[in-house]
């Protein structure tokens, strides 16, 4: 049996921090949870004992330390095969895969300018140049996926996968900011926000003692 620590910052703002959490909750993993408050007295030297790195997420797996979220999701993925946090069919894969990736590397507009803050009600907020031209390809990205793989289930690949992980703190952000979605992927983001798993980060993180005040503004 694998003995899994995943350290994480604060579930208000972390979104990183979310993706592999969501997915080894989704894969029913026993995982021991620790909490690493942000930007208070002491939280990078708490974070560079687990990692030089210095940053969250970081999963500790009998003693194997990965510090970076898709790679936490890909390693998950092949040690556990039978969660299929992948799809199961190759293009399908691929095409995850690739989605997950321009994620995990691109919309840095939005990610800049539309800060993961669950509790925060931000509606018309964060419209920065640039931010809707992510918007556009993210929505689109959704509508491809649905369209070509989604047929078997509500998420983007039919069934959850990392590529749902990838996303959801987005989706998140867009309920935050009021970003206004087609049914298509109003339906998909409803889609994710039914996950128990999902409401269980939600409900942890409104009642967090913590507030970073330069993701407030």
């Amino acid at each position: 049996m694998t003995n899994l620590t995943l350290v994480i910052g604060n579930k208000n703002y972390s979104s990183w921090s979310l993706r592999p959490w969501l997915a080894m909750k989704q894969a029913k993993l026993d995982f021991e949870e620790v909490l690493i408050p942000l930007y208070v007295s002491g939280f990078h030297e708490k974070i560079l004992h687990y990692s030089p790195a210095g940053k969250v997420p970081i999963l500790i797996a009998d003693g194997l330390t990965i510090w970076e979220s898709l790679s936490i999701c890909e390693y998950l993925a092949e040690r556990f095969p039978e969660a299929q946090l992948w799809p199961t069919d190759l293009t399908a894969r691929a095409i995850a895969r690739c989605v997950s990736a321009e994620m995990h590397a691109g919309f840095a507009n939005l990610r800049n300018h539309m800060g993961m803050n669950v509790r925060a009600q931000k509606p018309g907020q964060g419209r920065a140049p640039g931010v809707q031209e992510d918007i556009d390809r993210i929505l689109a990205l959704w509508t491809d996926c649905r369209q070509r793989f989604g047929q078997g289930g509500e998420f983007l690949f039919g069934q959850f996968s990392i590529a749902d992980a990838m996303f959801a703190p987005v989706a998140l952000r867009f309920l935050t900011y009021g970003v206004q979605v087609d049914a298509n992927a109003s339906a998909y983001i409803e889609a994710l926000l039914a996950l128990p798993t999902l409401q269980e980060w939600l409900e942890a993180s409104r009642v967090e003692p913590y507030t970073i005040a330069q993701y407030e503004v």
